[in-house]
């Protein structure tokens, strides 16, 4: 199976930054959609960022786009999400997520119930 594990969490105060990092296990083969997903209290699940793994565009959501940067490198099977202008609104546990797919099912947006291998998440907190 494939097994994920963020990394990178913390505190910081708004305007600041965090790079966050998802160590994927388990597979041999780029045919992924990845992503990173955040909940915060009382609100549901939302994607922030995706990216195919074997070549494509990332995605974004609105709310963090211009902020923040997903990116991948291969030679370590890791996964990054680079937080930058850390609003208090950002403030969420944050998951890496990945399924297995070909590149067009990742190009649009986000099919949060297509994801079946995800970490356990990593605490972000931003204050004012």
């Amino acid at each position: 199976q494939v097994k994920l594990e963020e990394s990178g969490g913390g505190s910081v105060q708004a305007g600041g930054s965090l790079r966050l990092s998802c160590a994927a296990s388990g597979y041999s083969d780029r045919n992924y959609c990845m992503g990173w997903f955040r909940q915060a209290p009382g609100k549901e699940r939302e994607g922030i960022a995706q990216i195919y793994i074997g070549g494509g565009s990332a995605y974004y959501a609105d709310s963090v786009k211009g902020r923040f940067t997903i990116s991948q490198d291969n030679a370590k099977n890791t996964l990054y999400l680079q937080m930058n202008s850390l609003k208090p609104e950002d403030t969420a546990m944050y998951y890496c997520a990945a399924y297995r797919a070909s590149w067009w099912a990742c190009s649009g947006g986000f099919r949060q119930s297509a994801y079946n291998y995800w970490g356990h998440g990593t605490q972000v907190t931003v204050s004012s």
